[in-house]
């Protein structure tokens, strides 16, 4: 029995995810989902609640994988950055739930998996910039917030209006554009270092 449930909520979700990352939350039929999933309606609701549960059941699960498939890297922010390209090119569907939730749902909060991922990965990144692994000229949160943008590039999150996009070159630009970010970042961080430094050697002098 354990396993015939397991498998029918498998389906469910599958049948879900689909319904959803094509109909939004209001456009989405539960009939459908059922249908695809090969069960009665009184099953969804059994198991998931409502369709709006079932959404945010659907949604949490996909930022979950993506959080396991997709790690931070301190060491690598650029690369980290193409690696999320390329999965949400891959996973579109994570995206498309994405931007329904927040044409639908504006005032919901993030997922729970999203904001301890965003809150980890944070604080990681605090402790790089104190260990100097990273420039510390931008708050963490911001620093992590434009990598991210960077990966959403050409997504219904960042629509392009060019009517064909070189997905290769597009990516080139995400590694050169995060490399920049860090570079400049790290370039202004020596900046202040020099300026306090010669600022402090004026002081010295004057006395």
């Amino acid at each position: 029995m354990t396993r015939n449930a397991d498998e029918t909520r498998r389906k469910l979700l599958e049948a879900a995810t689909s319904e959803f990352a094509q109909y939004g939350i209001a456009g989405a039929r539960v009939d459908r989902i059922t249908k695809s999933a090969g069960v009665n309606n009184a099953l969804l609701y059994r198991y998931f609640g409502s369709k709006l549960d079932l959404f945010d059941i659907v949604y949490s699960r996909l930022v979950t994988e993506t959080v396991d498939q997709v790690p931070l890297d301190v060491d690598d922010l650029p690369g980290y950055a193409v690696r999320l390209y390329d999965y949400y090119s891959t996973h579109p569907n994570v995206i498309r739930l994405t931007a329904w939730s927040q044409l639908e749902r504006p005032g919901q909060p993030l997922p729970q998996a999203a904001r301890d991922a965003q809150q980890d990965k944070t604080e990681r990144i605090v402790a790089a910039q104190q260990e100097g692994v990273l420039p510390n000229t931008l708050p963490a949160d911001e620093l992590l917030a434009l990598i991210v943008h960077l990966s959403l590039a050409n997504t219904p999150l960042v629509p392009n209006a060019q009517e064909h996009i070189d997905r290769d070159r597009r990516r080139t630009s995400v590694l050169t554009a995060a490399r920049a970010i860090l570079n400049g970042a790290a370039d202004t961080s020596a900046g202040s270092h020099d300026t306090v430094a010669s600022t402090d050697s004026s002081r010295q002098h004057a006395g």
